[in-house]
């Protein structure tokens, strides 16, 4: 199993919180791991993302309610998702990208109502 494999999605109210997990591969080194996301209608867009050596980027949207982190004995990384708006639905997608390909999850469906 290659592709990471997203969980933690889900219904919840504006204002609210959500926890993501991903879980990758554990047969391949990895230079970076983070989220996208795709809107209904919208074309997939970057949330964030995660070094190897533990740098971090954020959309602008996001910065400051969004944290991605990470557990290296489990080979996961999560992303903290707080003051949610209706604005953030939409299917979250893990990646995990390594020096010769970058690889998807199946994506985790996140609906926010106002």
């Amino acid at each position: 199993q290659v592709q990471p494999v997203e969980s933690g999605g889900g219904l919840v109210q504006a204002g609210g919180s959500l926890r993501l997990s991903c879980v990758a591969s554990e047969t391949v080194r990895f230079n970076a791991m983070g989220w996208y996301r795709q809107a209904p209608g919208k074309q997939r867009e970057f949330v964030t993302t995660m070094t190897s050596g533990g740098g971090t980027n954020y959309a602008d949207s996001v910065k400051g309610r969004f944290t991605i982190s990470r557990d290296n004995a489990k080979n996961t990384v999560y992303l903290q998702m707080n003051s949610l708006k209706p604005e953030d639905t939409g299917v979250y997608y893990c990646y995990t990208r390594s020096t010769v390909a970058t690889y998807w999850g199946q994506g985790t469906q996140v609906t926010v109502s106002s």
